[in-house]
C-alpha cells in the first residue's frame, strides 16, 4: 500500500486502483484529491477538514462519501447533502475495500478543557491516523502517523505516544508549525528516543506501508 503525505495531517492511501484520504485540511493541496471519492475526518477543526473543498468536490464526484464523527456530519451535513456517513468509537468497517477501525473519542486537551470536542482515530490496515489525539489503541498498529507540532502537544507527549504504540515504523504528521530548524530537532529525538524506526516524508512524496 502507498502512503503519500500531504501538508500538516493529510495523507492518502493507495492500493490496487483504490484511494482513501484521511484529514484534508485547509492546508492540503489540491491534488490531494484528484480521484478520490472516500474521505475520512477524525473532527472538525479546520487544519483537518474543509467543508468548502469537500462541497465542490462532491458537485465533480457525486458518489463522494466522507467517514466521520456525528459532530462533524452535523456540519457537513447540508452542505454534502447525503454524502457524510456517521461513524463511533468500536466500529469497524470498510471503505473503499480498506479494513477500518475507529478509536479513541476525544480531542487532547490545549487549556483548561479546551477545545472539548470529539475526534475519532482511525486505523486503516494497519495504518493509525489519530488526528489531535494520543490515543493509544488496543489494536495492533504497523505504521503510526504521529503528530509532532501542536497547541496541544509537547515533545515528550510524542515520545511517549510512539513508545505506548510500539509501531514497527512511525512517520511525522501534524507538523505545518514547525520551521526547518524545529523539524530536525524533532526528528532527532524522534528517531533516537522514539524505539521505533522513525522518518518524515516530504510533502507530496510516498512511502510503501
Amino acid at each position: 500500500m502507498r502512503l503519500i503525505k500531504y501538508t500538516h495531517a493529510a495523507v492518502r492511501l493507495e492500493q490496487d486502483g483504490r484511494t482513501l484520504l484521511l484529514d484534508p485540511g485547509v492546508f492540503s493541496e489540491d491534488e490531494a484529491y484528484e480521484g478520490v471519492s472516500h474521505i475520512l475526518v477524525t473532527h472538525e477543526h479546520a487544519d483537518h477538514v474543509n467543508a468548502e473543498k469537500l462541497r465542490a468536490h462532491l458537485v465533480e464526484h457525486p458518489d463522494l462519501q466522507v467517514y466521520t464523527n456525528a459532530a462533524v456530519a452535523q456540519q457537513l451535513g447540508d452542505a454534502l447533502s447525503g454524502a457524510v456517513r456517521t461513524v463511533e468509537v468500536g466500529d469497524r468497517f470498510t471503505v473503499n475495500g480498506f479494513a477500518v477501525e475507529a478509536v479513541g473519542g476525544r480531542h487532547a486537551e490545549i487549556y483548561e478543557g479546551l477545545p472539548g470536542c470529539a475526534n475519532i482515530g482511525f486505523i486503516v490496515e494497519g495504518v493509525y491516523h489519530p488526528g489531535d489525539a494520543l490515543h493509544v489503541p488496543a489494536s495492533e498498529v504497523a505504521v503510526l502517523l504521529v503528530p509532532t507540532a501542536a497547541p496541544w502537544l509537547k515533545l515528550a507527549e510524542g515520545l511517549d505516544f510512539v513508545r505506548a504504540v510500539k509501531p514497527q515504523r512511525a512517520y511525522s504528521i501534524h507538523d505545518a508549525m514547525l520551521s526547518k530548524i524545529g523539524e530536525a530537532g524533532v526528528d532527532n529525538w524522534m528517531k533516537n528516543m522514539g524505539q521505533t524506526e522513525y522518518a518524515r516524508i516530504p510533502v507530496g512524496s510516498s512511502v510503501e506501508v
